[in-house]
């Protein structure tokens, strides 16, 4: 077991195998330090590797609200607080890294695609220690958060069974459904698969 694990992602919004994924983490570490990535706009870079992620559309949530959902599932879920810590994490500026997670820790990651193995070689370039909890192709990633993100904005039954019940709630109180149908390139059209 490791002492100190680092696992990340935008968790735009927080589903059921990003919990999966998460608890996976927590199962291989004494502490977990989450990184939610694209903390803001200026912390938010483009890449060709998985362009839709620098998207204001993809990205309705806050820093502030994700970490509230996450800190919430995860004690839902049975952690302790004292177990993990949520951090912002500028994924595509490898240079403000040590600025938010620890640098020896062992960056935990699940990859599906180029952008994965992407972020395997950014790591490797700064001479990070990386675990590959798990590597499947694409079609086998499960439940995607833009499906749920436009389940929610079409006003869709069955997005809530996606989601940890905190996060539904929480998502409820925020009105989500009535900032995604707001927010362009949401709304009317059909959740992908």
């Amino acid at each position: 077991m490791h002492n100190i694990g680092v696992i990340h992602g935008r968790f735009q919004v927080l589903h059921k195998d990003h919990l999966k994924y998460l608890l996976a983490g927590a199962k291989r570490c004494r502490h977990l330090v989450i990184g939610i990535t694209n903390p803001d706009p200026r912390l938010t870079r483009k890449d060709e590797a998985d362009p839709d992620r620098s998207d204001p559309a993809a990205n309705p949530l806050t820093y502030y609200e994700r970490q509230w959902i996450m800190k919430e599932t995860l004690m839902e879920a049975g952690l302790e607080a004292a177990s993990f810590s949520v951090v912002p994490l500028p994924i595509n500026i490898p240079e403000l890294y040590r600025y938010y997670v620890p640098m020896d820790g062992v960056f935990f990651l699940t990859i599906y695609d180029q952008w994965g193995e992407k972020k395997l070689e950014m790591f490797s370039e700064l001479g990070l220690k990386t675990e590959i909890m798990w590597r499947r192709p694409q079609s086998q990633k499960g439940i995607s958060a833009s499906m749920v993100r436009q389940m929610i904005a079409n006003n869709l039954p069955g997005w809530e069974e996606l989601v940890p019940p905190t996060c539904a709630r929480i998502l409820h109180d925020l009105d989500i459904s009535q900032r995604l149908r707001e927010s362009p390139g949401q709304g009317d059209r059909p959740p992908s698969p």
